[in-house]
């Protein structure tokens, strides 16, 4: 334990020493790749907690909504199942039967403003993520411009003095490869959440479209009621 602390000690002095030894060149780079980085890690930590918690909340209102005898029973309670995108998709279904006065006119009508709220749904968690393909396209090569011209002064700083050895280019050589490295470590943590959450979000559309079907059953096998019900109030 104590080795593996002497060991992180050592290596994170060694990077605070490149890190300050860099040009003015390389430290703006730098602090393009930690803006880029802390940006990305907001994004991650606040879509991670929002999915997980989505999903949570989804099977949650998939069992209320199979328990419930009645769609306005679900209604009732569903605002407490929410961060779950299956929510937006009930509503809406549920809003365009209300107005046909609760007795189905048209079963098109309720799938096509189920097929919106899904949409409208992922949109929303979509919201930001890009960002997360940004930076792992970008960053790499913001690193990789701050390692050449790191180099390119290296040379010419070696051209300058006149010492054409490697105990002179070196430490400018790997001054500049920090750059490089940040690039990665700020692209791959966001590459990797980038698809695990669209993987995520996918499968919140392919089960918003498994729900809006269950839902036209429930709007069709409670249609007879509601028709019973009307009957009744004419008479």
């Amino acid at each position: 334990m104590q080795f593996s602390l002497l060991f992180c000690l050592f290596v994170g002095g060694e990077i605070v020493d490149l890190v300050s030894e860099t040009g003015a060149v390389a430290k703006v780079v730098l602090l393009v790749l930690l803006a880029f980085s802390l940006i990305s890690w907001a994004i991650i930590l606040s879509k991670w907690s929002l999915v997980r918690r989505a999903r949570v909340q989804s099977g949650r209102f998939v069992r209320a909504f199979r328990k419930a005898q009645r769609l306005q029973d679900v209604a009732a309670v569903a605002d407490q199942f929410r961060p779950s995108p299956l929510v937006g998709v009930f509503e809406s279904g549920f809003e365009e039967y209300r107005k046909q006065g609760g007795i189905v006119r048209s079963l098109l009508a309720i799938q096509r403003a189920m097929q919106i709220a899904t949409s409208e749904e992922m949109t929303r968690f979509e919201r930001n993520l890009p960002w997360l393909a940004i930076t792992g396209a970008v960053t790499p090569f913001v690193g990789l411009f701050g390692t050449v011209w790191g180099i390119i002064d290296a040379f010419h700083g070696l051209g300058t003095a006149g010492a054409a050895t490697l105990r002179a280019v070196a430490p400018g050589i790997s001054e500049a490869l920090i750059t490089t490295a940040a690039g990665l470590v700020a692209a791959i943590p966001a590459v990797i959440a980038y698809n695990l959450i669209g993987s995520s979000l996918r499968d919140f559309a392919a089960r918003g479209d498994d729900f809006a079907l269950e839902m036209l059953n429930a709007v069709e096998r409670q249609q007879p009621q509601a028709v019973a019900q009307a009957t009744e109030v004419r008479r």
